[in-house]
C-alpha cells in the first residue's frame, strides 16, 4: 500500500489532534502540514509495524515536541463556546508537552495505553503517569460547583470528599429526583454526578433529563448498573463510572467531562434507559 493510501483516511484525525495540541486552527494546520511534508521527504518516518493512525500521530508529535514555542501555545479561541470550555482550554495549555499529548491521545483520540506509548515513544508506565498527571492538573485548574445525586449517604460522603479533594465545590447532595431539580434551581452547578437509582424509587436518569431542559451542564453517571445505560440500542452517556469506583477513575472522568464541556443530550437521549 502506498504512503498516500495509508495516510489519507487519517488526515482528519491528524488535523484534529494537531489543533488540540497547539490551541489554534492556524498553528494546528501548520503542524499537520509539516508532518506531511516530513513524510513526503522521508516515507520511512511512517512506521509500518504499528497502526497507520498511531504512526501518523507519532510523526506529528515528534515535530510538535521539537518546537520550543509549543510549550507556550495559547488555548483555543474560535472553537471555544462557553466558560467551561474556556477554562478547559487554559488548563490544557498550562500542561507540559507530554502530559498534554498523552491526555489528548487518551480522551480525544481514544487510543489504548499501548498505542499512546507507541505514539509518544515512551513506556506503558510512563503513559499511565502522564495521563494521571494531566487529569490531576486539569481537575485542579477547572474548579467547578458540583451537584451530587446519590441516595446512599456513605457513598455520597465518599464522592463529596473525593470531589472536594480535587478542588471542586459541592453545592448540594440530592437523594431524589425532586431534590435534584430543586438543588439546580437554587444553585445551578457546573457539573452533575448522578446515580441512576435513587431513594423513593425515583430515577436519576429522569432527574438529569429534567435538569438538562433547564441548563446545559456536563453529566457524569456513577452507577452499579452500567448495563442499564450501555445497551448499544439507544443513545448512551459520554461519561460513565461503575461502582465500586477508584479515585483515579473518578478524577480522570471528571477532568474529561469538564474539558469537553459535554452533557447528556436532552430528554430523548436517556429517558428510555430509565
Amino acid at each position: 500500500m502506498s504512503l498516500s493510501q495509508l495516510v489519507a483516511p487519517h488526515l482528519p484525525y491528524l488535523r484534529r489532534l494537531s489543533r488540540a495540541l497547539t490551541g489554534s486552527q492556524a498553528s494546528g494546520d501548520a503542524h499537520a502540514v509539516a508532518a506531511l511534508e516530513a513524510l513526503v521527504a522521508d516515507p520511512g518516518l511512517l512506521r509500518r509495524d504499528i497502526a497507520p493512525r498511531v504512526a501518523l500521530f507519532r510523526v506529528l508529535l515528534d515535530i510538535w515536541q521539537r518546537v520550543p514555542t509549543n510549550g507556550r501555545e495559547s488555548p483555543p479561541e474560535a472553537a471555544v463556546a462557553g466558560a467551561i470550555e474556556q477554562h478547559a482550554g487554559r488548563a490544557l495549555a498550562a500542561l507540559g508537552l507530554q502530559p498534554r499529548a498523552a491526555f489528548l491521545l487518551d480522551v480525544l483520540e481514544g487510543l489504548s495505553r499501548e498505542e499512546i506509548a507507541q505514539a509518544l515513544d515512551v513506556s506503558m508506565d510512563e503513559v499511565e503517569d502522564l495521563v494521571q498527571q494531566a487529569s490531576r492538573e486539569i481537575s485542579a485548574q477547572i474548579a467547578s460547583d458540583v451537584l451530587i445525586i446519590e441516595d446512599e449517604p456513605i457513598i455520597a460522603m465518599d464522592i463529596e470528599a473525593l470531589v472536594e479533594g480535587l478542588g471542586h465545590r459541592v453545592t448540594g447532595i440530592a437523594r431524589t429526583h425532586a431534590e435534584a431539580v430543586a438543588a439546580v434551581a437554587a444553585h445551578p452547578p457546573g457539573l452533575v454526578l448522578a446515580d441512576i437509582q435513587l431513594a423513593d424509587g425515583s430515577s436519576g436518569l429522569d432527574a438529569v433529563n429534567e435538569i438538562l431542559t433547564r441548563i446545559e451542564v456536563p453529566v457524569v453517571f456513577i452507577t452499579a448498573y452500567p448495563e442499564r445505560l450501555l445497551t448499544g440500542e439507544r443513545p448512551e452517556p459520554a461519561f460513565l463510572i461503575t461502582k465500586p469506583f477508584s479515585v483515579d477513575v473518578v478524577r480522570a472522568v471528571i477532568s474529561q467531562a469538564l474539558f469537553f464541556g459535554q452533557q447528556a443530550r436532552g430528554p430523548a437521549s436517556l429517558a428510555a434507559a430509565g
